[in-house]
This record gives C-alpha cells, sequence and structure tokens, in this order.
C-alpha cells in the first residue's frame, strides 16, 4: 500500500510542475500533494455521496432578492441560466415541516408544546415591560442572534423562497459573462477585500492587465506584509473564485447540436484562467489559494464534528432509514477528516491585544456578510444559486472557527443556546466543502489533460 501511494505522490509531483502547483501553502505547513491524496481518495468519493442523500440535495433559497447595491440590471435570458424550482410534493416531508432548527422526529413531534410553554413564559414576563423595554429586548435578542452570523440569511418564510433539487441543477457554465459578472466580482475585491489606498493594483484578477509586471510583484509583496487575518481574508475570496471558475471549465458547453446537449472540461478556458504563461504568472497563486480554502473548510468540519456527533442530531427527512444512513455516511466523513495530519491553526487569528482583535474580528465578519449581499446581484439565477450556497458554506465555516468555546460545552441530550446551526446552514457547509473537494479532484484531471496536450 505504502509503494502504491508513493507511485501515486510522484505522478503527482510531474502532473504539478505543469502549473508549477507544488510545495508548502502559505500561511500554513501543508503541502498541495498530500492534500491531494487526501482528497481525491478519502473525501471526494464520500462527500460526493453524502451530498446526493435527500437532506443534502434540497436546498431552499430566495432568488428574487433584488441587489442592494446597484439598479438590478435583470436576470440573464440565457436558457442555461434558468433555475428549476422543486414541487412541494418532491420534497421529504421531514424537510418541507418548517422546523429549521430541529433535527430528530422527537425534536419535531415536541416542538408545538415547547413553542406553547415559551409564549406563555414570555408573555408572563412580558406583562411586566413597557413597550420601549420590549423593543429593546427584541432588539438585543436580534443582535445577539446576528453576532454569530458571517452570511446575510435568506428568510424561509419568505413566499419568495423556494426548495431547489441541487442535483437538478448543477453548476456549470451557463454563458454568463460581460460586465454584469464582472461587476458583481470587482465589488468584492475591490470594495470588500481589505486593501489601503496606496495600492492601485486592481485585486480584482477580471480587471485589465496593463501588462506591467513589476506591479504584479509589488502587489504580493504588499499582501505578504498585512496582516494574517487580513491577508487570510483576501485569500479566501481568491481560492473561492478559482473554485468557481475550475466547476465552469470543467462542465463548459461543448456541443449544442440536433442531439443530445454535450458539457466537458475546456482545457482552453482552463488554461486563459490559470495557465502561468496567460495570467502573467498568477495562475498558480489563484489555484494555491484553493487549496488554502479548502484547509480552512477541512479545519472547520474538523471542529464541528463534535456537534453533529451527538444522539439527538438525525438529520431528519421523515424517512429513518434514509437517515440513519445519512448520519451514517457524515459521519464517515467526519472520521477520515479527523486522520489528516496537518490541519489550518485557526488560533493564530484574532490573537493579538483583545480590543483589537475584537474590533478586526467583527471587522471581518461584516466585509464577509456584505460580500454574501452581492449574491443577490448576481444576474444568472443558476449562479446566483451556487454562489450564495458557496458563500453561506463558507460563512457557515467562519462561523464554527470562532466557536469553539460554544461547540465544546454544547449538551449531549438537549439543544444548544450557545451554538447552532440551521439546515440552511448545514446544506451549504457540506455543499460547498463538496464543491473545493470536486474542484481539486477535477484539477487532477486538467492536469492530464494539459500533459496530453503539449
Amino acid at each position: 500500500m505504502v509503494g502504491e501511494l508513493d507511485r501515486v505522490l510522484i505522478l503527482l509531483s510531474v502532473l504539478s510542475a505543469l502549473l508549477q502547483l507544488t510545495g508548502v501553502l502559505d500561511d500554513c505547513f501543508c503541502d498541495v500533494e498530500s492534500i491531494d491524496v487526501f482528497n481525491n481518495f478519502k473525501i471526494y468519493p464520500r462527500i460526493k455521496k453524502l451530498t446526493e442523500r435527500d437532506y443534502f440535495r434540497y436546498y431552499r433559497v430566495n432568488l428574487k432578492r433584488p441587489c442592494p447595491f446597484w439598479p438590478d440590471d435583470g436576470h440573464c435570458s440565457i436558457k442555461d441560466c434558468h433555475v428549476e424550482p422543486c414541487p412541494e410534493s418532491k420534497i421529504p416531508v421531514g424537510i418541507k415541516s418548517g422546523n429549521y432548527n430541529k433535527y430528530t422526529k422527537a425534536a419535531n413531534t415536541m416542538s408545538d408544546m415547547t413553542e406553547c410553554e415559551q409564549a406563555k413564559e414570555l408573555g408572563a414576563i412580558n406583562s411586566t415591560l413597557s413597550n420601549q423595554s420590549k423593543e429593546a429586548f427584541a432588539d438585543w435578542a436580534r443582535h445577539d442572534d446576528a453576532q454569530d452570523h458571517f452570511c446575510e440569511l435568506d428568510d424561509e418564510t419568505s413566499p419568495d423562497a423556494e426548495y431547489v433539487d441541487l442535483l437538478l441543477n448543477p453548476e456549470r457554465f451557463t454563458g454568463y459573462k460581460g460586465p454584469s459578472a464582472w461587476r458583481v466580482w470587482n465589488s468584492i475585491y475591490e470594495e470588500n477585500c481589505f486593501k489601503p489606498r496606496s495600492v492601485y493594483r486592481p485585486l480584482n484578477p477580471l480587471a485589465p492587465s496593463r501588462g506591467e509586471s513589476g506591479k504584479s510583484i509589488s502587489f504580493y509583496k504588499w499582501l505578504e506584509g498585512l496582516c494574517l487575518e487580513k491577508r487570510v481574508f483576501y485569500r479566501l475570496i481568491s481560492g473561492l473564485h478559482s473554485s468557481i471558475n475550475i466547476h465552469l471549465c470543467a462542465k463548459y458547453l461543448l456541443d449544442e447540436g440536433w442531439g443530445q446537449t454535450v458539457w466537458g472540461p475546456n482545457v482552453k478556458e482552463f488554461r486563459r484562467r490559470f495557465d502561468m504563461a496567460e495570467t502573467k504568472g498568477e495562475g498558480t497563486r489563484r489555484l494555491k489559494n484553493l487549496y488554502f480554502l479548502y484547509l480552512i473548510e477541512l479545519r472547520a468540519l474538523y471542529k464541528v464534528a463534535p456537534y453533529f456527533e451527538r444522539s439527538i442530531v438525525n438529520l431528519y427527512t421523515g424517512n429513518s432509514q434514509e437517515d440513519g444512513a445519512t448520519k451514517d455516511l457524515l459521519l464517515q466523513v467526519f472520521n477520515e477528516i479527523k486522520t489528516f495530519p496537518m490541519h489550518f491553526d485557526e488560533k493564530s487569528m484574532f490573537a493579538g491585544h483583545k480590543i483589537e482583535a475584537k474590533t478586526l474580528k467583527e471587522e471581518f465578519r461584516l466585509h464577509f456578510k456584505n460580500i454574501s449581499r452581492i449574491m443577490d446581484c448576481v444576474g444568472c439565477s443558476k449562479c446566483r444559486l451556487w454562489g450564495k450556497l458557496q458563500t453561506q458554506g463558507l460563512g457557515t465555516a467562519l462561523k464554527i472557527l470562532f466557536s469553539e468555546k460554544e461547540i465544546k460545552n454544547l449538551p449531549e441530550h438537549s439543544p444548544s443556546k450557545g451554538f447552532q446551526l440551521t439546515r440552511q446552514e448545514i446544506v451549504a457547509l457540506m455543499n460547498a466543502f463538496s464543491r473545493l473537494s470536486t474542484s481539486i479532484y477535477q484539477l487532477h484531471n486538467f492536469r492530464l489533460l494539459l500533459k496530453e496536450n503539449r
């Protein structure tokens, strides 16, 4: 077995040299080759099966929310941009019950009585309060609830929120591009990534290049000079962008004739986005940021495992056999993640002076929350769906990483008030990580195709 792994590592090293994508990543002690082997052989097969289960394939989302930052330029008219919502009759009864925070059958059964009792208690308390005090308590409750959220969450009770079957609406290249797509990414990079005014070079890799390689070098010297937290923020966004681009290159519209539409890998498009020569040396940096993002979300899953290992969490769909198999598969994924020896150490983040660290963390959270709102400005419905899901998944991962104490203090047999995940967050978290796992898996396929085309 050791000999087989050695041969795999040698092959990966040879293929990685094509993109100069090899060795240790920045800001952590982990190498590309180890992640490739771990992901492609251990994680990818399991996470793919997991996201095909009923609990994870149905995602409730509002694709009709208006763009909060600029006048909506209308939705994409390309047919492949369309998202087909799932009929209510197709949704498992346990998912559409509306109890988004309750995972077990027992919790769903007891929910009415519990909420009624809570209402009586609140009514008794509120009868002694002035209207002004009631409003203050409500504001405080909303504020406390929002403190651990890194994303602008959709209101699942909105009449515009619909269930989408993710398996029937796969992420792929739809033809959506041009000024609308550029404006979204430009707003994300230029207005929400941390950057001093003295840096004139656009952070947005889609921005037109002036052909001055010196500016690229000075930019990365500046980036390396940032504090870890601000550098991490940029790398997370760049990694997410790279992952999405790999998905689009891997499922590109190759042929649309009289017969069946053909989707597949587009090597030319991949090279345009990641080849060292065509990107003036930046392609490898973009791909390394993908690996860095993978490690961040992997670490979050490692940290949140105790939350799901409790008996109270059953990922309830109403089908006990389905639920049991889904829970077993989820725990298999967590067990594999625990064997990975080179996890990112998040303790180095926000570890300085308490007041400064708290301020920086809040700034970090608000910047990312703003990016989640920008996803409502994406004109293509399918791109908006997957953009919202992957952004929310990363936001949930960040929420987990900053909730270590709360997770450690979770009660075994009852819900926790200190840390809670909605079903929407859980589905986004696992599907977002699955997208990163798929990107790294597809990256290996592109290396093979590049070798063949040399």
